[in-house]
């Protein structure tokens, strides 16, 4: 579900997608799926869906960072935002792929293996042509994005000469069904991404270490991934 703002600017919105279908779309392509649930807002949650990654498959060769706390107010001003909204946001943006990384990222050390994509975004860098609302993004959004910004490049110094491959990548302005007509609403300036090309951006840096080798330690802003590999 996409929240509506906490002064009722924008109305709830379901958002397509569920365990089920997306597990289903996966083993209808003759792949397994292990559907686990997660609440990016509650670090047992994280702890336990990891271990039972784990405890199924052994180990794990590629993290896709892309969950984000959403909840009612995340993307209000400063003066609407109640702080334990940041905190919640802080906990899901930064905490909870800290937390995942910590546990996986030892094993992928021991293999000599593996590779993280940590899926950043615009906001974490630039700032808002207006406030939040009015073609601006809410604080605590901006907040969380900016500290998971910078674990990318941060663990890349530590472990890229490991055979552990990081990236931080930006995907501009990406949506579908519901939600992607509210954003060309909210956002009418704005080149918005269907998630299809994005994805195929990211499976390119995870299949292709050697010739995306120099893109380690920037950011990657996937839509011209997409376009140099003829995916949009």
């Amino acid at each position: 579900m996409l929240e509506g703002d906490l002064v009722g600017n924008r109305r709830d919105a379901a958002i397509a997608g569920s365990l089920a279908t997306v597990g289903a779309l996966i083993e209808d392509l003759g792949r397994r799926a292990l559907k686990v649930r997660m609440d990016v807002a509650d670090l047992g949650s994280v702890s336990a869906a990891v271990d039972r990654v784990l405890e199924d498959w052994s180990r794990v060769d590629v993290v896709v960072n892309v969950a984000h706390y959403r909840g009612p107010g995340y993307d209000g001003p400063l003066l609407g935002t109640p702080l334990d909204v940041v905190e919640r946001t802080l906990v899901g943006d930064v905490l909870a792929p800290l937390l995942i990384l910590q546990k996986i990222v030892p094993g992928m050390l021991e293999r000599g293996s593996g590779t993280v994509v940590n899926m950043s975004s615009y906001v974490a860098s630039q700032n808002p042509s207006g406030p939040a609302g009015q073609g601006g993004w809410g604080l605590a959004y901006a907040v969380g994005k900016g500290g998971f910004d910078r674990i990318a490049g941060v663990l890349d110094a530590e472990v890229g000469d490991r055979g552990v491959a990081v990236y931080n990548v930006e995907p501009g302005l990406t949506a579908y069904g519901e939600r992607l007509a509210i954003q060309r609403e909210q956002y009418p300036w704005a080149d918005i991404n269907e998630p299809g090309p994005i994805g195929e951006a990211v499976a390119w840096l995870v299949t292709h270490r050697e010739e995306a080798r120099s893109l380690r330690g920037k950011r990657i802003h996937l839509p011209k991934i997409a376009r140099d590999i003829g995916a949009c």
